[in-house]
């Protein structure tokens, strides 16, 4: 067997036989670029050989595809510095905070606060001849007094509950959860003497970041935050791509392990960030896509992509917090968020019950831009929804140059109107590795204003400038010269990735107007949009109007909320009338299937322009075209 060092991480694996560098990596936990998931399509999974003989596909720009690499001999590989992910971009404060009326602090302060976990302290009587009651019947006797009723008791407690009880005298701590499937408090632990108060963490399962935050359950106080990037991107950075991995042989099992693995660390990271035990938290709610829900849950996700597109299940039943690995209390439960959807899920209803539209008149058009792009329309009186796909170009994926938000990542461009020479500010303030989605919309912008590009989003073939030219995959614009970027190659922007990007905002779009069009609505009807996720907080508006991403609309109809998904799942965690409303939610969306719209195909072919076909549905980029 051949072993490979990975540089320069200085990590060393065995590989088995026949074993690819690139399912070496993933055994390793190195992280190589590998957008299709080791299809051997996508190109991004380069790497170099420095020591020793491999077979496999070699690239025109150097170094070999890392899922056709196979060691012949033990191998020192490079992984190049575009590969790497730097969570301290996700650590960074975002540019723009929630508007006012859709502050995190303002809603959390709105909500009843009524967690579904409480403790309460009892001092109850020790038996005695004339009151020798069961232990459990006392127990039970002194809730009841508290509460008003009997709590259910599960029987994995009786086998500890004598001891605890007599430890410090029958003075105990219990804590009691508000089962959503019973009628009556479950009792989920007995602490002896009086324990601290009762903490939660929230998680956001997201395709490509994970975010966990710790709740104080007695003040609602956020205690601590963290994130890092969902391990399972080094096996398929889209949806479709980890639900094919999971077909493969113990695919699934390993997708599972990857991220509950990753969420255990997140929250033991905020345990030692606030100094508090993980015994201490009796509940995680988690708030993720349908697809991720599935692969959290080591659910079977492939007919979440075969028509006509079920998945196992919409509302899921709380899961006992340890048996998925998480590190809690004994009897803590794990929550998911309900989904509506194949590829509507958790983390939009978390975000509709977060920013709370569905409860408001205004007519507000909701979307959470991403490799698979949802939207909702509605307001109190109905909700509708659909999801398109957009492709991961918005993440950097399927352009020659394109990149994760990680450090290096270029997330701004302007060009000068004359000289047409770039200005650029990279995450961190570092040398440039390539572009993530926030520079891609920005530079695809500048293009457009300065003439550069035309509507269809070709360059100009008369323009002698030594920064668009003829290269190996067609016409391009240099933004980086090799010998200022860190990857030691030019980087550039070309035509084949003005259409996908091209591609995916149509999509996006077309989506808007079916859905529309779908209630009975249009565009124009729309006097509200609120932008989720965190992309949306590093989108500038006028360059995404610009480009027909999102519709002409006047300006302070649009809200940025940030990751609302996350803050859902805190509300769910601090209130169960919002994980009722959550559940209230998800039954009333009406789910469209943009695909079987007759008129969905239509409109997304007029969107294949920049902005687009009827220059009139974006009446101020046509007045800055005319200037």
């Amino acid at each position: 067997m051949a072993r490979v060092r990975f540089l320069p991480f200085e990590v060393e694996i065995e590989t088995l036989d026949g074993e690819t560098v690139l399912h070496a990596a993933m055994r390793a936990g190195v992280h190589i670029n590998a957008s299709c998931g080791g299809a051997g399509v996508c190109n991004k999974c380069r790497v170099f050989v420095e020591e020793g003989r491999a077979r496999g596909e070699s690239l025109p720009e150097g170094g070999y595809k890392a899922c056709t690499l196979v060691p012949e001999t033990d191998l020192v590989v490079r992984v190049p510095v575009e590969s790497h992910l730097d969570r301290r971009a996700l650590l960074r404060a975002p540019k723009r905070r929630a508007t006012a009326w859709l502050a995190a602090e303002a809603r959390a302060r709105e909500i009843p606060f009524e967690p579904s976990v409480k403790r309460h302290y009892l001092e109850l009587p020790p038996p005695d001849l004339s009151d020798n009651l069961p232990d459990l019947r006392r127990l039970k006797r002194g809730l009841k007094e508290v509460l008003g009723q009997e709590p259910e008791v599960e029987w994995s407690l009786l086998s500890e509950l004598p001891y605890r009880l007599r430890q410090e005298n029958f003075r105990v701590t219990v804590t009691l959860y508000d089962h959503p499937e019973r009628s009556a408090p479950v009792v989920q632990r007995v602490h002896p003497g009086k324990a601290t108060e009762s903490l939660a963490v929230a998680v956001d399962v997201g395709t490509t970041t994970l975010c966990a935050e710790l709740v104080d359950l007695s003040s609602g106080e956020v205690l601590a935050e963290t994130s890092d990037y969902n391990p399972q991107i080094s096996y398929g950075e889209d949806v479709i791509s980890r639900i094919e991995f999971a077909r493969r042989e113990g695919g699934l099992k390993t997708l599972a392990q990857k991220v509950r693995e990753r969420v255990a660390g997140l929250i033991e990271e905020l345990g030692q960030k606030t100094g508090r035990e993980t015994e201490e938290i009796d509940l995680v709610v988690l708030s993720g896509n349908t697809v991720m829900t599935h692969l959290f849950l080591a659910l079977e996700p492939r007919f979440l992509r075969e028509t006509p597109y079920v998945p196992v299940a919409a509302f899921f039943p709380p899961v006992p917090a340890r048996e998925l690995g998480l590190p809690t209390a004994e009897g803590a439960v794990a929550e998911f968020s309900p989904c509506v959807a194949s590829y509507v899920g958790g983390d939009i209803v978390s975000g509709v019950v977060a920013t709370g539209f569905f409860e408001e008149d205004p007519l507000t058009l909701f979307i959470d831009i991403g490799t698979n792009g949802e939207i909702v329309v509605g307001n109190r009186d109905f909700l509708a929804c659909a999801a398109c796909s957009a492709g991961p170009a918005f993440e950097g994926g399927g352009i020659k140059h394109g990149m994760r938000a990680t450090v290096g990542a270029i997330e701004a461009v302007h060009l000068d109107t004359e000289t047409y020479e770039p200005m650029i500010l990279t995450i961190g303030g570092r040398k440039p590795k390539g572009l993530c989605g926030s520079g891609i919309i920005a530079l695809l912008s500048q293009l457009f204003l300065t003439g550069l590009i035309d509507r269809s989003g070709k360059f100009r073939r008369d323009l002698d400038h030594p920064r668009v030219r003829e290269g190996r995959d067609g016409w391009e614009y240099v933004l980086v010269w090799a010998e200022d970027s860190a990857t030691g190659e030019d980087i550039v922007f070309t035509e084949a990735d003005i259409d996908n990007l091209i591609r995916a905002k149509g999509a996006m779009f077309a989506g808007y107007q079916t859905l529309l069009e779908s209630v009975g609505l249009s565009v124009e009807a729309v006097e509200r949009v609120i932008l989720a996720g965190n992309f949306g907080s590093y989108l500038d508006l006028e360059q995404a109007i610009t480009i027909g991403l999102l519709p002409d609309l006047p300006r302070d109809r649009f809200f940025f909320v940030g990751n609302s998904s996350l803050l859902g799942a805190r509300l769910m965690a601090l209130s169960r009338q919002m994980r009722e409303k959550a559940a209230e939610v998800a039954r009333m969306m009406t789910h469209f299937e943009l695909s079987a719209h007759p008129g969905y195909m239509d409109y997304y072919m007029s969107a294949l322009f920049l902005p687009h076909t009827n220059i009139e549905l974006f009446p101020s980029v046509k007045e800055k075209l005319e200037d």
